[in-house]
């Protein structure tokens, strides 16, 4: 199964402020970035709880029918209408073997935690970061403290008039 990161950052790093606000990063997105095309890839997300938390806020679900897997030990708030979620509450490699199982190919993973987790357990394939050009400070980390290396292979970087840049790597390369 393939595991792919698409996330965008503060200049130095941040994913949300300290508080989970996103109010940093450009409105809806700011400008085509391949957003769109990357989620036609994606068979389903696996999410944080916190991160499921700040989606239930937006104005619309994000993710159309793409099955979203939360993360969490505890019940969570009703999806909206239309969306499907499922909790589960297991480690990343038990996550992907019943993903697999189901018939998954590729999961979109997103949050903090859960993103480190999947790295740190070597099961992320692919990330796409995409920098705002802003420094916040502050915040919640992309990236926390590693057991080892990970040796990423650098495969493309654009940038857009709006001032983000994006990079693309291959994880373990």
């Amino acid at each position: 199964m393939k595991a792919s990161v698409f996330v965008g950052t503060s200049l130095d790093g941040f994913i949300a402020r300290t508080d989970g606000s996103l109010d940093f990063l450009p409105p809806g997105g700011g400008e085509p970035h391949g957003y769109d095309e990357f989620m036609a890839t994606v068979d389903a997300l696996v999410i944080g709880r916190n991160t499921y938390d700040t989606v239930l806020a937006f104005d619309a679900w994000p993710y159309a029918q793409k099955p979203v897997f939360v993360l969490s030990t505890r019940p969570l708030a009703k999806a909206p209408s239309g969306a499907i979620v499922e909790r589960i509450e297991a480690e990343p490699a038990q996550i992907v073997s019943l993903l697999e199982k189901r018939g998954l190919q590729h999961i979109y993973v997103d949050g903090g935690i859960t993103i480190q987790a999947f790295l740190r357990a070597g099961l992320i394939q692919h990330l796409t970061i995409t920098r705002v050009p802003v420094l916040i400070g502050a915040g919640i980390p992309l990236f926390g403290g590693t057991l080892r290396d990970i040796p990423l292979k650098h495969v493309a970087t654009r940038h857009y008039a709006s001032g983000l840049v994006q990079s693309e790597y291959e994880v373990g390369a």
